[in-house]
């Protein structure tokens, strides 16, 4: 008896143990997106080199102080032969994302807007900051 408790205890223990290891092991081919560059708000103004092929993957994020909110617009790319946004949304909360991919050589820019929205009783300055970072592709 207690050798078929042990048993499945081993078994339970093993099954349990290939959950847990399956998750990290298949996560393996993903470690090609590791090179993949990440830019956000305090990106703003930068210029960065990127090879064909690359992604860049933008993340802006919203905030809220004082009863108001700023927003971001959708990144957009100018010089489509040279990035190509592939992905891209916004989240509820006015978080903006997006995921460009690089095409071919030459240079382009990402841009976004950053917008206030007033709570009641609260005024917005009026002065929308844009973000802007210059790709290189090579």
């Amino acid at each position: 008896m207690n050798a078929a408790k042990y048993a499945t205890g081993l078994t339970l223990g093993l099954m349990v143990t290939a959950t847990l290891v399956t998750p990290a092991a298949s996560a393996a081919p993903h470690s090609a997106r590791a090179d993949r560059l990440v830019l956000t708000d305090s990106d703003n103004g930068r210029s960065v080199a990127r090879s064909v092929g690359d992604d860049t993957e933008i993340r802006l994020k919203a905030s809220r102080e004082r009863g108001l909110t700023y927003t971001w617009s959708m990144p957009s790319t100018r010089d489509a032969h040279v990035l190509t946004r592939t992905v891209s949304g916004m989240t509820p909360a006015g978080d903006a994302y997006a995921v460009v991919h690089a095409d071919g050589p030459g240079t382009s820019t990402i841009t976004a807007v950053r917008q206030c929205h007033a709570g009641p009783g609260h005024a917005c300055p009026r002065a929308i900051a844009p973000w802007k970072v210059t790709i290189e592709v090579s």
